[in-house]
């Protein structure tokens, strides 16, 4: 959901990539000046070089990489390209190239949601009932949802990334626009599908979690596309990616088990704040590809230096507020320990992430955001209780 579902990637939560903003509906078409029928390939990188060109000139055309990173070990390129990230190999096989589209590093944030939810619920019981139908809305919200909002968002980012990175499938031509709209069309109604089931198999009067399929979807449609492309605006764009990695997915999981409340809807939509700064820290390896294309990131707006100390604050503000709620709710304990777990996170930012954050980038998401999806597993395990 934006995939109950995943707007774009905050890359696992762990593990950067280019796009946590990278996530059709009828409304798309395909364009007829991206690829020759005959010649997709050739006919595509051209096109896409002229834009880049007219857009910011030749420094960015110099800048782009004309094929991908080198890996010094070749397995580890193979296993990059099956997630999905950075120093991919190039693939002719379509269904890795598929698999490759869904980002399957993106899918454990969702999967985690999920397991949130139903934690938060207080009804999960591990019963091969509760166990199935968890697994289903897992399915739901990583491979389907998040798979479709990922291809959806390589769409449409195509020409930003034949400036970033023209290697990735879609700009290099691996794999043609119908095979990519179809990829779409089918991830979207399998989660769709999945949705109503979960409805059905929970006995809900109200298709609840099919609803929230729903909004997430048109949130990942309308954060990608134009023209209202959310993910121009460096504050609602990074909001709204927040929100579908925490706060959907924990709603979908909770709904599934148990029932939504207004204090669970606050207090998820405000850990959605720490789902922003999260996703702020993905924008830095973009900021030329961004800046040529219009897109107002938080680092191309506010420059580098201001933009990791507003990506820091929204991180550890929002946690120190949801332990002072756990204060104020009385449930002491878990406040202290949602507390040591944001130690470890302040720590590892000035180690990596405030020296360098284009650099650090993935290095610190490796090291600090572990704790952070253990914090939130420790607040629905307090709201359960």
């Amino acid at each position: 959901m934006t995939s109950v579902l995943g707007v774009g990637s905050i890359s696992s939560i762990t593990l950067s990539n280019r796009s946590p903003h990278r996530h059709l509906s009828p409304a798309v078409r395909a364009s007829p000046s991206f690829y020759s029928h005959h010649d997709n390939k050739i006919y595509g990188r051209r096109k896409l070089t002229v834009k880049a060109a007219e857009t910011d000139a030749n420094e960015v055309k110099a800048g782009a990489p004309e094929k991908a990173p080198a890996s010094s070990d070749a397995g580890g390129s193979s296993f990059n390209q099956l997630l999905g990230i950075k120093g991919a190999a190039q693939e002719t096989n379509k269904w890795k190239i598929r698999l490759q589209l869904t980002k399957p590093v993106t899918w454990p944030p969702l999967v985690w949601g999920v397991v949130c939810g139903a934690a938060a619920s207080g009804n999960f019981h591990w019963n091969i009932e509760d166990v199935s139908k968890a697994i289903v809305c897992m399915m739901m919200s990583g491979p389907c949802l998040t798979g479709y909002t990922q291809t959806l968002n390589d769409w449409y980012d195509r020409e930003i990334d034949a400036i970033n990175e023209p290697y990735r499938p879609i700009p290099s031509g691996a794999i043609s626009e119908g095979e990519v709209i179809t990829q779409i069309w089918l991830l979207l109604l399998g989660g769709l599908g999945l949705a109503g089931l979960l409805d059905v198999w929970a006995g809900h009067k109200s298709p609840v979690i099919f609803y929230l399929a729903v909004g997430g979807s048109l949130l990942s449609y309308i954060y990608s596309a134009p023209p209202l492309k959310l993910k121009q605006n460096g504050w609602i764009g990074n909001f709204a990616l927040g929100a579908s990695y925490i706060s959907l997915p924990w709603w979908a999981g909770q709904a599934l088990f148990g029932t939504l409340n207004p204090d669970i809807i606050v207090l998820t939509l405000l850990y959605s704040i720490a789902g922003l700064g999260i996703a702020i820290v993905n924008d830095f390896k973009s900021i030329e590809g961004d800046r040529a294309m219009g897109l107002q990131s938080l680092p191309v707006a506010f420059g580098i230096d201001t933009a990791k100390w507003i990506c820091v604050g929204a991180i550890d503000i929002t946690q120190l507020s949801v332990a002072g709620y756990l204060l104020g709710a009385d449930k002491p304990f878990y406040a202290l320990a949602l507390l040591g777990l944001i130690l470890p996170q302040v720590y590892f930012q000035f180690q990596y992430f405030l020296k360098d954050p284009v650099k650090n980038d993935v290095k610190y998401q490796a090291s600090a955001q572990p704790f952070l999806i253990l914090g939130l597993l420790v607040t629905a395990l307090a709201i359960s209780h």
